[in-house]
């Protein structure tokens, strides 16, 4: 009969109290994912079928709120709003970042601390940035006889540019390490194929970094339509404009903010309404976010 090695029982001994602390370490976490987002979510879930006022008190409703919510003009403007927004922001963020990304990474002096420079915007909150870059546009446009919150298109670029200014750094960093990743002997061969830089560029780089690119494509596209803090401290919605039938349209409003007016607004009867907006604003950043990663990750290139 064959005797086992003691090495053997020890590291048997030693993975078994391994595999029985497995659930206290998973535990936590599925207790904290649970209370911090799928009750919160699907208590949100049945309150947007029910009027309320707090929580514990709620009367049922059914489909009303969705019905409301679909018929507010407000509603459907800013999501129309958000959409151009997160396509333009979702254009320029991406081409700018993967310009600074591939300068960066073409061995000039001082990349490091250009490096640092462009990702130190992303350390600033979204609310200190937005009052800051309040008072640099009002300072300009003061000069023409106006302000950010009477101007309806310096407020929509006012925020792209904001929102570029902040996000470039943080996906040039995703970009250099996509093209620190492609492979040499790709490049080697392109250039010994008499390939030049622009041909190179397309040909080889890009296909190589499309992972870099989904993971950008999907960071700018859902956080430009999840964005609030910046919304709320540059522009509030302003300007506004009265509609013939006496309702208010803030004409910057994004999705967030829309929703966030709607159930902090003086009328309390409308936080089911709101609530709906919430629901419907999920399911349309998650079937975005899905759509876009599936339809960029058929052009990932298997290394």
């Amino acid at each position: 009969m064959r005797k086992r090695s003691g090495a053997a029982v020890n590291s048997r001994l030693i993975r078994r109290p391994i595999q029985y602390l497995f659930p206290v370490f998973l535990l936590p976490m599925v207790a904290a994912f649970c209370i911090g987002f799928v009750y919160p979510f699907l208590k949100g879930l049945f309150l947007s079928f029910c009027s309320f006022k707090t929580t514990s008190k709620w009367t049922w409703v059914g489909l009303d709120n969705y019905v409301k919510a679909l018929h507010d003009s407000s509603f459907v403007y800013s999501f129309w709003y958000t959409v151009l927004f997160a396509l333009v922001t979702l254009f320029l963020i991406n081409v700018l970042a993967f310009a600074v990304a591939y300068v960066l990474t073409q061995g000039i002096k001082g990349s490091n601390i250009f490096r640092t420079v462009f990702f130190m915007p992303n350390l600033i909150g979204g609310i200190v940035l937005g009052y800051t870059w309040s008072m640099i546009f009002d300072g300009i446009l003061s000069r023409y006889g106006t302000t950010i919150l009477m101007s309806r298109p310096w407020g929509f670029w006012g925020l792209v540019i904001l929102v570029c200014w902040q996000q470039i750094g943080y996906m040039m960093i995703i970009y250099i390490a996509g093209l620190q990743a492609v492979p040499e002997d790709m490049l080697e061969a392109a250039k010994i194929d008499g390939a030049n830089k622009w041909q190179t560029l397309w040909k080889v780089t890009i296909p190589n970094v499309m992972p870099s690119i989904t993971i950008c494509t999907f960071l700018t596209l859902t956080n430009g339509f999840k964005l609030f803090d910046q919304n709320l401290a540059l522009t509030g919605g302003q300007p506004y404009i009265i509609n013939p039938d006496g309702t208010t349209l803030h004409t910057t409003e994004m999705l967030a903010l829309n929703i966030y007016n709607t159930f902090y607004g003086q009328n309390v009867n409308s936080r089911g309404t709101a609530q709906v907006k919430a629901v419907l604003f999920f399911v349309l950043v998650a079937l975005i976010g899905i759509i876009q990663l599936r339809a960029t990750r058929k052009k990932e290139v298997q290394q």
